[in-house]
Order: structure tokens, then C-alpha cells, then sequence
């Protein structure tokens, strides 16, 4: 059995820090081995769990589409999840003669003399551009640009409340990627970042290197680098609960799609050796044997370097034959149940480690993987353990980011955010259904930006050069005031209580 995806596309030379070839990440990896894909031994017996009744998993079911259900009333009723309001004090009228004319020239002025002052008279230090062409939106696929702006504001949303960030959406009444990357970079002058979201790959590969290469501003792509984050986060304490380690270790990426070929890359520059992962796509199990990866290798170059560097055992068939013996699958298909069957993961090396992320339904029920014998199991839903979402990543490190004013978002911050998050889970204990923290956590955004900050600064990207204590303080301040924010507004009836 295969699954729907597709492949991503990439150009091979890369220029800017933190965007490395494959063989250069191979290459500081570690030696290879060359060999078949390694695994720890089979498990002996099956783990002891409840199962649900059918009225239970009825309710799970019910659960998912809930959501659903209560969006079609809200939307409506709100008319829109974001606005701008003042960020100055309007005492009088007369204060309009200060923020606007004759007043505002005077920074006008300072500006067009020192345009690095732009950062400190304008929110340009706060300002992120949700961009979207409405190609690849969530499990939607192309529904283009307007019916693409509900996400973009609810990511704006979650910029604000999680990580004190003001963002924008931003989609574009446009599909070519030239566009795309030419509209970005006339846009650059407002905003501090760009977070590039639900674009359809193999482009999606294209405009992020293009972007970063020609932008004096971070450019990030969270279906990319977002998902790799907190997956990359969630394997290394996953791995410290069964006592395993990243080198040694068995990684089978159920899908081929932009997420998890970032994945792969991310996993390979943390330390996972490229010739023990094995990834999987439509066609079945990816590698040098793949005429058909080869043939389309111009288009999708970053698919088929990771073709040509893992499964180095030549392994061929489906999701099955990828998942035999794989210490840790990570499965970004489509939405189950029975996407990812029982068997599959009864056949996993013992202490398995699974990551089913599709939503509303992971590809396998938790409790089935369960029974299967998998130790540790992550999904993508809250209402689960182990929650591996984006919404971990991407405010903490674009607060990060921003507090330093750095210039891009390398692999080695993103690494650095990964390893932040598995330590606060790991400060608060972790076991089987504890291996991430929690949205609700709010020194969790704080933590990641102040890691975030301090690698752009170690790697010489940052424009300002701050503290540990004052990322944390500045990062802690801004993320509780937008929190603070939306009580109060909520309190005072400025935020209407949702609809019955």
C-alpha cells in the first residue's frame, strides 16, 4: 500500500548561512556506513493497553469533527479573527498631529538619513507577512487565494497570542513562483519577516531558496521548516524515553512531501545517519533505484539527493516493506484510520517510536498502534498525548527571531528551537505521553525565542546583540502583554462571547 504525496523541488547550489546541500549535511553528519538500515531488536511481545469500546471511538470521531461544526458558526459571527489597534496613546485629536502630519515627518526624516532606524520608529521589529498563493492549503489541496485567507488569519491568530508577534496574511491572486518571489521582495521595506504558507511544492522548495538567498529579512516556510522543528523536537525525547540514540537508529518518513523532506534534512543535521532512513511517497519506498525520481531529478532536486544518499540497503516496496524493523516512523500521509495498518507496526523494532501526524484522524488510532506494540505515540491532535504541532514552533522562533533582527532562519536555529522545546518537556518529566510541551505553557515561547536569538547571534547573523536574560525577559514581556491583551478585551466585551 502506498500514499498520496508528492515530491519537492530545489536548487543545488546554496549560498546563504543555514542552507546547506545534502552532501555538505551528510558530510558533517558523520562517516557513513553504507549500509543496510539499521534497528534495534524485535520486540518480544505486545504492550498490555485498553482498548476503546465502539461508542468510545464513536466519540473520538465526534470529537474530530466538533471543530468543524463550531467554525461554520463562528466565522460568520465574527466576520474576520484579527484588526489592528493603537499601539499609542490617543489622548486628544491634537496626539493625530504627533502620529500623523506634520509630526511624523521628523522620523521620516530619520529614516531616509539612517534607513537601519526604520527597526526602532516603526513595528517593522514586529511585523511578519503571511504569504499564500492558495495552492496547498491544509488538506484541501488548491482552493485558491480567498478561500485561503480564514487560515492565514487564524495563523496571525496564533503568531499574536502565542508569540507577541503581529502578523499579516497576505494571499496572492497569483500561482507563478517568479511573481511570488518578486511581490515578496517589494514588500520587504513593512516587515521583519516572511512566513511563506500552504504553497504547493515541488515551487514551495524554489521560492524559499530564492527568498533566501535575495532578502535582508528571515524567510521561512512553516510546512517545511515548521513541522521538521517540532518532529525533530519530539524524536529526541522520544528517543531518551526508550533509551535509543539519533545515530544508532532506524527512521522510516511515511510521505514525501515538503514536510517530511525537510524532515529528513533536519533529522540528518541533528545526527541521524541519512543511510538508516528510508521515506516512502506514491509509488512506494524512494531511493537510487527510483528511474522515475532520477528522470524528474531537475524539478525535484531535493527529493532526489535524499534518493541518493538514504535507504542505502536498496530496500523496495510500499509502507510495509518501509516500516519493517524502523525504530522510529514518522508518517505525514493523509488523514486515517487505516492509513498506517497494525501489522505494519508489529513489525517495528521493539521500544517503536510513531509519529502519526495526518488531521483530523492520525493515520492509525493511538490505541491500535498501541496494541501493535508501539512505546511512544504522537499525533497532531491536542485531544491525544504528545501533541506535535506547529503552533510549538513558529511564534518562539520568529520572536526569537525578531528580537535580534537576524537576517534568516537557519537549520542550525531551528535546531537549537527543537532542542530547547525536548528540554522543557524533559525538565518536567517525560514518559511515554509527555515528550513535547504544551501550547498552554507560556515560558515554553519564551525558551525557544531566547535559543533562537542567541544561535543567530553565535552564527553572526542578528543585527543587535542582546543578553540571554534580556531575549528571555523581552520574549516573556511581549507574549504575556498579547495574552493580557485579548483578556481584556474579552472582559470589557470588546471580544463578543462566541454564539450558543
Amino acid at each position: 500500500m502506498t500514499i498520496s504525496g508528492t515530491a519537492s523541488e530545489s536548487f543545488r547550489n546554496r549560498n546563504r548561512v543555514g542552507t546547506k546541500s545534502l552532501s555538505d549535511i551528510v558530510r558533517l553528519s558523520g562517516p557513513s556506513l553504507f549500509g543496510v538500515q539499521v534497528a534495534t531488536k524485535k520486540r518480544t511481545g505486545e504492550k498490555a493497553v485498553k482498548t476503546p469500546t465502539p461508542d468510545e471511538v464513536e466519540e473520538n470521531l465526534r470529537r474530530a469533527n466538533l471543530p468543524k461544526e463550531q467554525s461554520a458558526k463562528y466565522h460568520p459571527y465574527y466576520q474576520g479573527k484579527i484588526e489592528i489597534v493603537p499601539r499609542v496613546p490617543v489622548r486628544t485629536f491634537n496626539d493625530f498631529a504627533i502620529w500623523y502630519t506634520p509630526g511624523v515627518a521628523q522620523p521620516c526624516l530619520d529614516i531616509k538619513a539612517d534607513p537601519n532606524k526604520v527597526w526602532t520608529l516603526t513595528n517593522k521589529w514586529n511585523q511578519v507577512a503571511i504569504v499564500t498563493d492558495g495552492t496547498r492549503v491544509l488538506g484541501l489541496g488548491d482552493i485558491g487565494p480567498e478561500a485561503g485567507l480564514p487560515v492565514m488569519e487564524g495563523k496571525a491568530l496564533l503568531f499574536k497570542y502565542l508569540g507577541g508577534v503581529d502578523a499579516f496574511p497576505i494571499p496572492l491572486a497569483t500561482k507563478d513562483p517568479e511573481k511570488i518571489i518578486e511581490t515578496v521582495k517589494l514588500i520587504t521595506p513593512s516587515f521583519g519577516g516572511v512566513n511563506l504558507e500552504d504553497i504547493a511544492q515541488p515551487k514551495c522548495f524554489y521560492i524559499l531558496q530564492r527568498l533566501r538567498k535575495e532578502c535582508e529579512i528571515a524567510v521561512w516556510h512553516d510546512d517545511q521548516q515548521g513541522t521538521a522543528t517540532i518532529n525533530l523536537a519530539g524524536v529526541i525525547n522520544a528517543l531518551k524515553v526508550v533509551g535509543k540514540r539519533i545515530p544508532d537508529v532506524a527512521i522510516t518518513l511515511v510521505g514525501a512531501g515538503a514536510s517530511n523532506i525537510r524532515t529528513a534534512k533536519l533529522l540528518i543535521a541533528a545526527g541521524a545517519k541519512p543511510e538508516h532512513i528510508i521515506l516512502v511517497d506514491s509509488k512506494g519506498i524512494v531511493g537510487r533505484h527510483r528511474e522515475d525520481i532520477e528522470a524528474a531529478a531537475n524539478a525535484y532536486a531535493e527529493k532526489w539527493e535524499l534518493a541518493l544518499v538514504t535507504n542505502r540497503g536498496d530496500r523496495e516496496g510500499g509502507i510495509a516493506e518501509a516500516m519493517k524493523d524502523a525504530d522510529v516512523v514518522i508518517s505525514a500521509a493523509k488523514p486515517g484510520p487505516g492509513v498506517i495498518r497494525k501489522e505494519w507496526v508489529a513489525s517495528m523494532a521493539e521500544g517503536a517510536i510513531l509519529f502519526v501526524i495526518a488531521n483530523p484522524v492520525p493515520e492509525i488510532w493511538p490505541w491500535e498502534a498501541a496494541e501493535a506494540g508501539a512505546r511512544v505515540i504522537a499525533t497532531g491532535r491536542s485531544d491525544f498525548p504528545n501533541q506535535v504541532n506547529n503552533s510549538l514552533g513558529f511564534p518562539g522562533i520568529f520572536r526569537g527571531t525578531l528580537d535580534v533582527r537576524a537576517r534568516t532562519i537557519t537549520d542550525e536555529m531551528c535546531i537549537a528551537a527543537a532542542e530547547e522545546l525536548a528540554k522543557v518537556a524533559e525538565e518536567k518529566g517525560l514518559d511515554e505521553t509527555h515528550i513535547v510541551p504544551t501550547m498552554e505553557e507560556i515560558d515554553v515561547f519564551a525558551r525557544e525565542a531566547t535559543a533562537v536569538g542567541l544561535k543567530a547571534m553565535a552564527q553572526g547573523i542578528a543585527r543587535v546583540t542582546k543578553t540571554r536574560d534580556e531575549l528571555y525577559r523581552g520574549a516573556l514581556e511581549m507574549i504575556r502583554r498579547a495574552r493580557e491583551e485579548t483578556k481584556s478585551l474579552m472582559q470589557d466585551g470588546f471580544i463578543r462571547p462566541p454564539p450558543p
